[in-house]
């Protein structure tokens, strides 16, 4: 009896070590097309450099196009809980189709890290972190800058979806405690290939200062239609637009322009102090032997974190559960609310059970372009 009692003992010690084995399934949707397709390109090129293990698990990653779609996106994160039985879920990069897929994330409990700075009602991000840092963390950076440069009066130029609406509440309430006004607003569709009559009505009301909220190459034609009309005053761009389609696209429109990014987008010219330089040079450097020398931009850096947190959490969470199960996901919700500080190449997050953002306000850094490049201000 006691020999059997202990060949039982060793079975489940075996069998235990067994799931350690498991595979820890990631599921990621981005917008591999579409207009917010300059966004999800370069996370889906940094997703193929991940790891093959995360916290001793083997990965299986799924990468799915959502097409810059929120029905896609919804029928993609479907098919991750219901077919595919990831652990995690990735994405998307389009605030529209991130805000759609928090609402599956949450339905199956289900760890979503949204690639998107977007906006919930309270207690609908209860399985949803963000990846990027807030509109409200990146408007205090340029808010701040605005003042040092003596603006005063804002125009506003951005998406009819809610990227462009949480960008104008975020900045609204930041421009004001540093005395800065919007004057003019004006909205439209990221499929739109003109703002004339917006531009028009803008550079009439004469601002100080032009805050596009656009992303991608697509954020560089609304500021071309504003220099078209003949506005020669300040541009800002937000995150959104941190990538080198900025200047590719609209050349010498948008030299000048002052972009809000993460400290991914420039690391070699972060002091040596700033926490994530190492981190942020590390993507910079293995980003560009991969895809070209100076090609790597903020929505990569998001897509780099990822792992860096998992690396993290999973340990944490393996030690309640196994990947693939419902306790798992649990546990592993648990250890991202609860794992503290965390150096990433965008920044240092501390997410907890009452925030899901995790960055702090000092976190945004200031670019200007400079020659068709990005020069930390």
């Amino acid at each position: 009896m006691k020999i059997r009692l202990n060949l039982i003992a060793a079975a489940a010690v075996l069998a235990f070590s067994g799931s350690a084995l498991a595979d820890l399934t990631i599921g990621v949707s981005l917008p591999l097309t579409g207009p917010a397709s300059g966004l999800g390109i370069p996370m889906g090129n940094q997703v193929k450099l991940w790891p093959t293990t995360i916290g001793g698990e083997k990965v299986k990653v799924i990468v799915l196009d959502d097409a810059t779609d929120p029905t896609a996106g919804v029928k993609n994160a479907r098919r991750f809980v219901t077919e595919d039985k990831v652990d995690v879920i990735v994405g998307s990069a389009a605030t529209p189709v991130g805000i759609a897929m928090a609402d599956v994330a949450m339905e199956s409990k289900t760890v979503q890290l949204a690639a998107t700075p977007m906006g919930l009602p309270p207690g609908k991000d209860a399985w949803s972190f963000r990846m990027p840092q807030s509109n409200v963390v990146m408007a205090h950076a340029i808010a701040a800058h605005m003042k040092k440069m003596g603006v005063k009066t804002v125009g506003f130029l951005g998406y009819t979806d809610a990227y462009g609406e949480q960008w104008l509440q975020a900045f609204t309430a930041e421009g004001e405690k540093q005395g800065i006004k919007i004057i003019a607003a004006e909205r439209f569709a990221r499929a739109d290939t003109s703002v004339t009559a917006q531009a028009l009505k803008l550079v009439a009301a004469n601002p100080d200062a032009m805050l596009v909220v656009a992303s991608g190459s697509g954020a560089a034609m609304p500021q071309l239609g504003l220099v078209d009309r003949g506005f020669k005053g300040k541009f800002y761009q937000t995150h959104a637009a941190a990538t080198k389609d900025l200047p590719r696209v609209g050349g010498k429109a948008v030299e000048g322009t002052y972009v809000v990014t993460g400290p991914v987008l420039a690391p070699e010219q972060l002091p040596d102090s700033n926490p994530s330089k190492k981190l942020a040079m590390d993507y910079m450097v293995k980003y560009g032997a991969a895809y070209g020398a100076d090609s790597h931009n903020q929505f990569g850096g998001h897509a780099y974190d990822v792992p860096l947190v998992l690396e993290k959490a999973v340990p944490m969470a393996l030690k309640k559960a196994k990947p693939g199960t419902p306790e798992f996901r649990a546990a592993l919700k648990d250890a991202l609310e609860t794992m503290g500080r965390t150096v990433v190449a965008h920044g240092v997050l501390n997410w907890s059970k009452e925030d899901h953002w995790g960055f702090t306000l000092d976190t945004g850094v200031i670019v200007k372009v400079v020659n068709g490049d990005f020069k930390m201000e």
